[in-house]
């Protein structure tokens, strides 16, 4: 493997400081503008957050202020727009106070995490309300329903769970495992919402532990500095927010998939195998891992036949995991009938979504079918992808096995018609641990993380019907404009006119020498 070359402030894992330099510079500022952001935020969740119909909290005096008064919800997208923006600049500037990449960052890094997350651990759910589709999945389990074959809406009263319209006659797109995980909650809970959004949180925060345990193992294999790579992962605002304020079961997905990863990378293939499939139970998505595990497990120097020899035992053993799961379930293979939901649906900021927009627009301009054909243009953005992701299959270094799964990942996720920014968060630890150079890698993440959490701001917030009448002033448009508006005025203050933040989206004077195995 290629030798590592440190830059300064980037010391690589295992290298001393001088006894007199002290790694982090005031980790604490940071850490406690971030604690208010996160504040921010958790408060704002109170008038603009998601809640089931039936909740019990609506009928709390603060909670009916905050919802219903326009002065309250007008309060609370401040709060969320504000404290959103904020917990960026807390992580950006964590970042810049370390001048050593070693102990004392990883300790900064967990006290973020830890002092970050507390307050959305108990927000009400941000930025999207699959939580509900959760709940109302396992009541689906519990009531005796195949969730495959019916989506909520063959639940009686399944308007009063919260979740999203689209879910009402979606088939589930989740695995086995997580499909028992929504059944004991929600037997557990007796379909009491907030008890269940809380041990959906624990399960999330699960899977936020695994990833901080295993990326800066995984980070040490590839020569990357450990500690950094956490910092990158664990204290990134949209890695918070998407697997604690928002609830998602990705969290535990991507956590059992890079500490299966971990260890099939270190010749515990079988054990790493089962952790992995068990991801693969949660969302499907990981499936795509399986034939870069079965090169590892092969080894360096394998031939063609010796490759196919552990793809066929690879592919033999989860697919048998997964098939004994389904005997248990009596489910069957159902989930691949969900997986074909989202790629009907797009979104403009994605490329092949936006090219499919635009095909739509011009071709109905003349009259003709133009949603038709902008549906060619998403399947032929999801056969690239198959093509990346086999090209990286066949194709390559091994020592790069890491690097080329995750190019391959990458590339599923962004040739897709939709990109939601919790896809974004599955892509930043395997970049993380597989080298996220000093240079215009590491700006595109800032600007990355930026946007998304711009849009997340912007993008979902509940606001009463109530409420948006005109004589009240705060229909829904001019709620999410005003949180646009708050959120992007900050983001653009970071990138051209904060005077610590400014110089971390711009080129810097001189050259960048960190040069990570990749």
């Amino acid at each position: 493997m290629t030798a590592r070359v440190p830059a300064a402030g980037n010391v690589a894992a295992g290298t001393s400081p001088e006894p007199a330099t002290a790694e982090v510079d005031n980790a604490l500022s940071p850490l406690l503008s971030g604690f208010a952001g996160s504040m921010f935020m958790a408060i704002g969740s109170l008038g603009v957050g998601w809640l089931a119909p039936v909740s019990e909290l609506r009928r709390l005096p603060l909670f009916i202020w905050m919802r219903t008064e326009a002065v309250g919800v007008a309060l609370s997208i401040v709060l969320l727009a504000v404290g959103g923006m904020l917990l960026v600049r807390a992580w950006l500037r964590l970042g810049q106070r370390v001048r050593v990449w070693g102990a004392g960052a990883r300790r900064a890094t967990l006290q973020a995490v830890a002092l970050w997350g507390l307050p959305m651990m108990f927000s009400v759910p941000l930025f999207s309300r699959d939580v509900y589709a959760y709940i109302g999945q396992g009541r689906l389990m519990v009531e005796g329903f195949n969730p495959y074959e019916n989506g909520i809406s063959a639940l009686s009263n399944y308007f009063q769970l919260g979740a999203d319209k689209m879910w009402t006659e979606a088939p589930v797109p989740y695995g086995q495992l997580f499909l028992w995980i929504e059944q004991l909650v929600v037997w557990s809970t007796n379909v009491q919402p907030e008890a269940s959004i809380m041990l959906f949180r624990v399960a999330a925060l699960v899977g936020v532990v695994l990833c901080i345990v295993y990326v800066p193992k995984l980070a040490e294999l590839h020569g990357v500095n450990p500690h950094r790579a956490l910092w990158l992962t664990a204290a990134n605002p949209l890695f918070l927010t998407n697997f604690i304020a928002s609830v998602h079961n990705d969290a535990l997905m991507i956590g059992l998939a890079l500490a299966g990863l971990y260890y099939c990378a270190t010749r515990r293939v079988v054990f790493g195998l089962v952790l992995v499939t068990l991801s693969i139970s949660v969302k499907p998505i990981t499936i795509v891992f399986l034939p870069f595990i079965g090169l590892l497990w092969a080894g360096k120097n394998a031939g063609w036949p010796r490759k196919f020899v552990f793809w066929g035992l690879t592919a033999g053993i989860s697919l048998g995991i997964l098939y004994a799961m389904s005997l248990v379930n009596g489910f069957g293979f159902g989930w691949v009938n969900g997986l074909s939901a989202p790629g009907s649906i797009w979104i403009w900021y994605a490329p092949v979504g936006l090219l499919g927009l635009v095909v739509a627009s011009i071709f109905n301009a003349f009259g003709l079918d133009g949603w038709g054909l902008a549906k060619w243009v998403y399947d032929a953005g999801k056969l690239l992808a198959v093509g990346i992701v086999a090209w990286q299959i066949f194709r390559g270094d091994h020592d790069r096995l890491m690097r080329r799964l995750t190019l391959g990942f990458a590339a599923v996720v962004l040739l897709a018609p939709m990109i939601q920014s919790w896809y974004v968060v599955w892509l930043i630890p395997l970049f993380a641990v597989t080298g996220i150079r000093d240079d215009w890698q590491v700006k595109a993440l800032y600007f990355i993380v930026s946007f998304f959490m711009v849009y997340a701001i912007s993008d979902q917030l509940e606001v009463f019907p109530y409420l948006q009448t005109e004589d009240l002033g705060l229909p829904l448009a001019l709620a999410r404009n005003a949180a646009a508006i708050i959120a992007l005025m900050f983001a653009l203050y970071l990138i051209f006119l904060d005077p610590k933040t400014k110089q971390l989206f711009s080129k810097p004077d001189e050259p960048v020498t960190t040069r990570p195995v990749i």
